[in-house]
Formats: C-alpha cells, sequence, structure tokens
C-alpha cells in the first residue's frame, strides 16, 4: 500500500470533517491508503508547547510523514484570505526537505472551510497551493467533470474541496461537499498511483 498524507489544521471541527471524507476517497483507490494527521496550535507565547500526543483524533504530523508518502491532501480553515498559523508553521519547518527535493514530482491537493459563502474560500485554497508547488509537487484540482462542482450551494470549487458552515454546526457537510471532498482524495490518489505504475518518482 502507498499511503496519502491528509494534513490538516481544525479549531472546531469543520476541516476535519472535510479531511475524514478525503480520506475516505483515498482509500476508495486500489493499493492506496490515507495517513490522517494535524498539527499542534501555534501559541501566542513563543516558550509555550504542546504535548507530543494530541488528547483526541489523529497523531501529529512530522516532515517524515510529508517524505514518506506518495501525495499529500492538505486542509486548513481560512484566516483573512488565508492558511491558518500552524499548518504554515509545520510547513516553514520543511525547507531541508524543498532543499533535497523530497516531495517533488508527488501529487497534491487543497481544501478548506469558512464560516460564510465568501469567506476567502477560492484565496485560501491558492495560496495553500503556492508552498507545494515550491516543493514541486503537481497540484490536482476538481474538474467539472465533477457533477456536484456544478450543483452545490454552499462549499467546493475548481482549485480543491471546501465547506460553509454558516456560522452554525462546522462538521456538518452538505452532500455536495461531501462527494466533493471524497472526489478530491480520489483523484490525488488515483494520480499518486498511476505516477507509481509508470516508474515516474
Amino acid at each position: 500500500m502507498s499511503d496519502i498524507l491528509v494534513l490538516y489544521y481544525s479549531r472546531n471541527g469543520a476541516t476535519e470533517a472535510l479531511a475524514r471524507e478525503v480520506c475516505r476517497g483515498v482509500d476508495s483507490v486500489g493499493g492506496m491508503a490515507s495517513r490522517l494527521r494535524t498539527v499542534p496550535a501555534v501559541s501566542p507565547t513563543s516558550e509555550a508547547t504542546s504535548a507530543a500526543v494530541p488528547p483526541s483524533g489523529p497523531p501529529y504530523a512530522t516532515v517524515q510523514d510529508l517524505v514518506e508518502c506518495r501525495g499529500l491532501v492538505l486542509g486548513s480553515p481560512t484566516r483573512f484570505g488565508n492558511m491558518a498559523a500552524p499548518l504554515k508553521y509545520f510547513l516553514d519547518q520543511t525547507g531541508s526537505e524543498w532543499l533535497a527535493g523530497k516531495a517533488a514530482g508527488k501529487p497534491a491537493g487543497v481544501f478548506t472551510s469558512t464560516s460564510s459563502l465568501h469567506g476567502g474560500q477560492e484565496s485560501t485554497l491558492l495560496t495553500m497551493a503556492i508552498p507545494l508547488l515550491h516543493h514541486g509537487m503537481l497540484i490536482v484540482g476538481l474538474p467539472y467533470t465533477e457533477g456536484a462542482l456544478s450543483s452545490t450551494t454552499s462549499g467546493g470549487g475548481p482549485y480543491g474541496a471546501s465547506h460553509v458552515t454558516w456560522s452554525r454546526e462546522n462538521d456538518r457537510l452538505s452532500d455536495d461537499e461531501r462527494q466533493l471532498a471524497r472526489a478530491l482524495g480520489r483523484r490525488v490518489a488515483d494520480v499518486a498511483r498511476r505516477l507509481d505504475a509508470s516508474g515516474v518518482s
């Protein structure tokens, strides 16, 4: 089995709900398996540290997860049209891996959540792709051949999967949002499998 790293930060559960649907999409592809990981919150006090193991949910990601996996699906809530600081902090620690080209040629996708329909989803997805492009990753989006992309009245777009909470229950995904998150995981896993089969690394 080849792993796809599904790496996310979630404060209130919405982005985690998307991440779990992405994992279902990854796991539906033969020979591929999802590796769900999160990152700790960033403290405003520079001396503060988080426990090595989160109290609940998936383990914290290490840079080695990125190195070992055949692809990446990265998720964050929107913070003023950009990814949340904890996820950026994790990526900022991958300079040595960037220099060594450890992620180059691997497929990657992105997903996000906001509390409002025009809360910066597209800018967040696009800016999340920038460090992945610097790593040499191959960005996989959602084409309009995905029917839910044309029917959704909430989250989802060609740049990646997304969710709108409408400032209500954060982890209640719409059927279209759920379908598009699974499609994103499936597409990244399928591209990784094809690259493996072709011998491209």
